[in-house]
């Protein structure tokens, strides 16, 4: 029983450092773990877990600033994350950029067939078209009129 008891106690106090564990992540975005404070350039928002209880637990001295290197360093990802940043800018840009031409040039295209349609249905040549039954039926005066309004509604829509 004595025993037990001073195997509890040995537990107990070896328990003590583990919850002292400082949790954060670093500026690679990997979860870090210690029983010691993160350096001093990890922002308070990376910090996901304190140590609970009165004990604290100072920063070594040579972790209590920044150093350059690691300051220089986040100046680097700072600069890493802009390249980027107008990196993607510039690739929507050219993706807008070629979407509006492929516009244009769709546009373009139309302009043409409505235009050549127009100049065969003034042309005065016998049309036919296919009906709902699958018949073929000759296009007469008034359909031939329907159709040149629309067509150039069309012009007037797809051309400048």
């Amino acid at each position: 029983m004595r025993w037990a008891g001073v195997a509890l106690a040995l537990m107990l106090a070896s328990a003590g450092p583990v919850w002292a564990q400082w949790k954060w992540k670093d500026s690679s975005g990997k979860v870090q773990y210690s029983d010691r404070p993160p350096p001093a350039s990890v922002p308070d928002r990376d910090i996901l877990q304190r140590p609970s209880g009165p004990r604290s637990i100072a920063p070594p001295p040579a972790e209590a600033a920044p150093a350059p290197a690691a300051a220089a360093s986040a100046l680097g990802v700072d600069k890493d994350l802009e390249a980027r940043r107008r990196q993607e800018e510039q690739e929507r840009e050219a993706k807008a950029r070629a979407e509006k031409e492929r516009m244009a040039q769709v546009r373009a295209e139309n302009c043409t067939r409505a235009r050549n349609y127009l100049q065969t249905l003034e042309s005065g040549v016998r049309l036919t078209r296919t009906n709902a039954k699958g018949e073929r039926e000759f296009l007469g005066d008034e359909a031939r009129a329907a159709e040149v309004a629309r067509t150039r509604e069309l012009i007037a829509a797809n051309c400048d």
